[in-house]
């Protein structure tokens, strides 16, 4: 990872994109956090009670990594765990951005996943699955531990019943990934209306995640670039991946039917929205979802 941001860049990114969040109409009223990291125990952050279209320099405040607020006159977000958590979970996250778009929390709301396969640009953005964790109150640790098993294999999440979060290297690509989450959201609803909502091939979606890894996204890739894929453990995990590929295949219809009807996402925990009658797929546990990710890196070694 880079060098830590400079805590003066920080808080201009941190003022440009509170206000660029609320002129999208992501948050209304006081909704909505971002922070970013700038030192190993050092995180500047939007304070909570205040809108985010108002926020100045001088109204952020630094928190550290056991959630203590160092500098600053307001007070901490009750939220400020689900960024820790994040912060702890991946060395390569430095910004946070949780807010409530209104199409993608509507989804959150009903208990329907979104669906990344559907489009191409969000399978390479996004990767092959955006969680739905489940609903807990978004106070302590406790808001924060339906969060943590998906931390490691994905970038932007629903939060059942509260909103969306994403998380980058940077605060421009966390709100990219928000911008383009509740774009997604928007068009699967608006094909839903349509009548259905049709996935990619299962093999265009290995071609597209295999791209996205070569831009060094996904766990897979940092595992790489840190030196932490081994040959072995790759190897190990094809049968498993050929396994997924073949259930995507022959068990999910490439034309869902989405009238009162819906796909499950290929997460862990998306269990909450009811299958198409045609033919039911089994959710794909986060250590499968690994292990397809972990096969497209053995492919590109292979290369």
């Amino acid at each position: 990872m880079s060098e830590w941001l400079d805590e003066e860049s920080g808080r201009i990114a941190l003022v440009e994109y509170s206000r660029r969040v609320y002129a999208k109409g992501w948050v209304a009223n006081h909704d909505g956090n971002l922070s970013v990291r700038v030192g190993e125990d050092r995180i500047i952050a939007t304070p909570t009670a205040t809108s985010k279209g108002d926020i100045r320099p001088e109204m952020l405040i630094v928190v550290d990594m056991s959630g203590r607020k160092r500098e600053g006159t307001r007070r901490p977000f009750s939220e400020f765990s689900i960024h820790l958590a994040a912060y702890r979970a991946r060395p390569d996250i430095r910004a946070v951005l949780h807010a409530h778009p209104v199409t993608a929390t509507a989804f959150a709301l009903a208990g329907i996943p979104l669906e990344p396969t559907i489009m191409a640009e969000t399978v390479v953005s996004l990767g092959a699955c955006i969680p739905t964790t489940p609903f807990a109150l978004p106070f302590g640790e406790e808001g924060a531990r339906p969060l943590e098993p998906f931390l490691e294999d994905s970038d932007a999440f629903l939060l059942e019943g509260h909103g969306a979060l994403t998380i980058a290297p940077d605060l421009e690509t966390a709100f990219l990934r928000m911008e383009l989450l509740e774009h997604l959201a928007k068009i699967q609803k608006a094909a839903r209306e349509l009548g259905s909502v049709q996935r990619l091939d299962p093999h265009d979606i290995e071609a597209l995640l295999t791209r996205r890894h070569r831009a060094g996204l996904g766990a897979a890739a940092r595992r790489e670039k840190h030196g932490h894929v081994e040959q072995a453990s790759l190897i190990a995990d094809q049968d498993a991946t050929q396994q997924v590929l073949t259930t995507i295949s022959t068990q999910t219809p490439r034309h869902a039917p989405m009238q009162g009807e819906e796909m499950r996402s290929p997460c862990s925990g998306d269990v909450r929205a009811p299958l198409p009658s045609a033919a039911s797929s089994p959710s794909l546990s986060a250590d499968t979802l690994r292990a397809l990710i972990v096969e497209e890196a053995r492919r590109v070694l292979e290369d």
